[in-house]
């Protein structure tokens, strides 16, 4: 057992903070010191509605502004699941406040909101990470040998993603993700983020040379001001002749594959980002062969299947505890790795690069450089 806990606060009673208040139960390493919100009564409805079922020995106190929280000794790291519009400012004044800050995604509304986070992360010497669970998962450094064998799937040729959700009309209608004023980047931000770091972790966080996008459908509320993407497609091209595709939308049905094709197979996962529920995770590798004896014309699939013991959600080994466990590791070691800021950066910049080219009819556009990370 750890003799130094990371102390937690939570900025905001967003739905995700649920499942990560559990995330935080789970993690030997972890306590949930605090709960801020502006609204109190909702604040001490989430801690109740959490408590009750995954209740924490001492609950956690109620504060009643960010501020607040900010200003609280007893908390080392901050998670904050603000609207992507305000979530800058308050994960700059986390920073600045001495707090380590992990980030819901998109992390901010431009490249230069994330690089102007990641500033004040460094400065303050602060552990900065966005909420990307799949990276946590050990599935995902199975798939990691699997594409660095240099023989199953081989070069890395072609990449494609869906990530999908079929919303019903109230979610056009009231959710927040309708409304640019909140929200910006609407399914591009919320989904395409996952997408997009997928892609970039598949060609070993390599930038593509530049990508088109396409706007396929775009809506709002009655009280947006603009309205946001709803279903949203890409390309990518990588220098050396590899490229990607993909697709987000919160039209189609679910859908959340990836494949990975190279010049001597492919792999397939049929779940990137939220495990299907159960206790072991899995994904496919295959190196068909096409067959022709005589008359006979035979394609053969030669797939093998490839799992991790790993429970899909609410569990000490789930991918959500790891990044929890992770993180309060990297703080609590006073070294911050600066690798996580640069990874939210690097999916920053693919992504305005993607919507700045819908915006333009869809031409390719050039993908902006790092530059001071």
């Amino acid at each position: 057992m750890p003799t130094t806990i990371c102390r937690w606060g939570i900025l905001g009673a967003a739905d995700i903070a649920h499942k990560n208040w559990q995330a935080i139960r789970l993690a030997e390493n972890c306590t949930l010191s605090a709960v801020a919100s502006r609204d109190v009564d909702k604040c001490r409805r989430f801690i109740d509605e959490c408590q009750s079922h995954v209740p924490f020995q001492r609950p956690p106190r109620v504060h009643a502004s960010y501020e607040e929280l900010l200003a609280d000794d007893a908390i080392d790291a901050v998670y904050i699941p603000l609207p992507t519009a305000v979530r800058k400012e308050w994960l700059i004044r986390a920073a600045e406040a001495g707090k380590h800050v992990l980030s819901e995604k998109p992390v901010g509304a431009t490249a230069d909101d994330v690089r102007a986070i990641l500033d004040a992360c460094r400065k303050n010497r602060v552990q900065f990470m966005d909420g990307v669970m799949f990276m946590h998962s050990r599935r995902l450094e199975r798939m990691r040998e699997i594409l660095d064998d240099g023989q199953s799937v081989g070069r890395v040729q072609r990449i494609v993603s869906h990530f999908t959700f079929g919303a019903p009309e109230a979610f056009f209608e009231s959710d927040i993700r309708m409304n640019s004023r909140l929200e910006p980047l609407g399914c591009l931000g919320d989904l395409g983020w996952y997408n997009l770091r997928f892609t970039l972790w598949a060609m070993n966080e390599a930038l593509p040379s530049g990508v088109c996008g396409r706007m396929l459908g775009e809506r709002g509320r009655s009280d947006s001001p603009a309205p946001v993407p709803i279903d949203f497609s890409a390309e990518m091209f990588f220098p050396g002749g590899a490229s990607a595709s993909c697709y987000c939308s919160f039209i189609t049905q679910m859908q959340q594959w990836a494949v990975v094709g190279g010049v001597n197979g492919y792999l397939h996962v049929r779940d990137f980002v939220l495990p299907h529920y159960g206790s072991e995770l899995s994904f496919e590798v295959s190196n068909p062969v096409f067959n022709i004896a005589g008359c006979d014309f035979n394609m053969e699939e030669h797939t093998r299947r490839v799992a991790v013991r790993e429970y899909s959600n609410a569990a000490a080994e789930a991918q959500e505890t790891k990044m929890f466990r992770t993180f309060a590791e990297l703080a609590l070691s006073g070294r911050p790795d600066p690798r996580w800021g640069e990874m939210s950066l690097k999916t920053q910049l693919v992504l305005d690069a993607c919507l700045r080219s819908a915006r333009d009819g869809g031409r390719t556009v050039e993908v902006e450089p790092v530059g001071n990370a």
